[in-house]
């Protein structure tokens, strides 16, 4: 499977969408017009190993919500990611069996040498 979770709004998204390029056979989700399915979710988690690895504790919400003070379990996290499509860390790129997540340059690079494979 190829398909990568992203914002449309995001510019930061389509700056990693554009460097990946080219994209053949890719499948685009936009997290805030199709919300992410439990089901996708949790073929996320088996690759990623863990909800906190999808998590971004740099959404907005995070700290409007106070959740930077307590103390997350892994099913606080999927019930969050669930809830509100900021708090999936984006991108997340899934190539065959492998998963990409973030926007850092060591996981960009990485993804890009596994699409040129």
């Amino acid at each position: 499977m190829k398909k990568i979770y992203h914002l449309s709004t995001c510019n930061t998204c389509q700056k990693i969408i554009k460097a990946l390029e080219p994209l053949v056979d890719f499948v685009f989700q936009d997290i805030k017009t199709e919300a992410i399915t439990p089901d996708q979710l949790e073929e996320m988690h088996a690759l990623a190993g863990s909800y906190e690895a999808l998590f971004s504790k740099r959404a907005r919400l995070f700290r409007e919500k106070g959740l930077h003070e307590k103390s997350l379990s892994e099913a606080n996290y999927k019930a969050l990611i669930l809830e509100h499509y900021t708090f999936l860390k984006r991108p997340v790129v899934l190539v065959d069996d492998q998963i990409f997540i973030g926007n850092s340059a060591k996981v960009v690079a990485a993804a890009k040498l596994k699409i040129n494979d």
